[in-house]
């Protein structure tokens, strides 16, 4: 079980070619994730260091906001159990070790990895499947998918154009480095592309775990309220880019455009705003551009 949000259970992680869809259920990769225990030996990449070894020490990892809060709150709450904490600071602590891999592996390949993330029913699998069919045969894209259950979203991705692997996380709610680092072993995408990995829809808990990523994207649908920002701060405050989705329904919802651009400017003053209607298109351009400007040079 997973000492900081309490998910549990293996992931299932499934690559669904683009231009072979007879194989859509084909090559079953099975990650067990932090939240399984850990299982010695067990390999990510090839360049891991099948060596390292853990010092007490690194299980006092300080540099989580999270982890720190936790401690403070359990403290507060006169409920201080050092297991606990030291616990999920293992968990946080090995994880960070994995994406670091992660983020070496796609370096050396020259491939930009972006963390998509928000709330179920924002807009990021339609912001995908559009952006795929526009910057078709401009920008080779691969996704990587995670949903507790199914592959409804895998086969929208990959009818967009794109290879795609689907992960699904059964009880967890969130994606990890491990399982991501099964997901790029199958897609082994081009040097000089971009993989997208749409998180589990979910304001909480994707904000704690690097995966590896070059950027974090957040999106904010118009139809979910203008109060988001303040209410999970940490996720707003980690983005590099803010994206409101969904703007085409401005005129039929009740949400305030400046109250939430304020809120986004006080809780992550760094983040890039943009407003996007992956439906009407507008914005769609601006998106683009960021995202462009990201993509490395493909190794000679």
């Amino acid at each position: 079980m997973c000492a900081t949000c309490g998910c549990s259970g293996p992931a299932v992680v499934r690559l669904f070619p683009v231009d072979m869809a007879s194989h859509a259920g084909h090559g079953h990769l099975r990650v067990h994730s932090d939240h399984d225990h850990e299982h010695p030996g067990h390999q990510h990449h090839e360049h891991e260091h099948e060596h390292e070894h853990e010092h007490e020490d690194e299980h006092e990892h300080a540099e989580h906001e999270q982890q720190n809060g936790t401690e403070r709150v359990l403290r507060l709450a006169g409920k201080s159990d050092e297991r606990t904490i030291r616990l999920e600071q293992k968990v946080l602590a090995k994880n960070d070790r994995l994406a670091e891999l992660n983020r070496d592996w796609l370096a050396e390949r020259s491939v930009l990895a972006v963390n998509l993330m928000s709330s179920p029913g924002a807009g990021k699998t339609t912001l995908l499947e559009r952006t795929a069919r526009e910057l078709a045969g401009k920008v080779e894209i691969s996704v990587i998918e995670g949903d507790q259950a199914a592959a409804l979203d895998a086969t929208r991705i990959r009818a967009a154009g794109c290879r795609v692997v689907q992960i699904n996380t059964g009880a967890g709610c969130h994606l990890d480095a491990e399982m991501v680092a099964g997901g790029l072993r199958l897609l082994d995408p081009p040097s000089g592309s971009v993989v997208m990995i749409e998180n589990v829809g979910n304001l909480v808990c994707p904000s704690l775990f690097d995966l590896g990523e070059q950027a974090r994207v957040v999106l904010a649908s118009v139809t979910e309220g203008d109060d988001k920002p303040l209410k999970y701060p940490h996720m707003f405050r980690r983005a590099d880019l803010v994206l409101v989705s969904k703007t085409d329904l401005l005129p039929y919802v009740d949400f305030d455009s400046r109250r939430h651009a304020a809120d986004v400017r006080r809780t992550s003053p760094d983040a890039l705003l943009m407003q996007v209607s992956a439906a009407t298109g507008a914005g769609m351009q601006e998106w683009y551009d960021w995202l462009r400007r990201r993509i490395p040079p493909p190794r000679e």
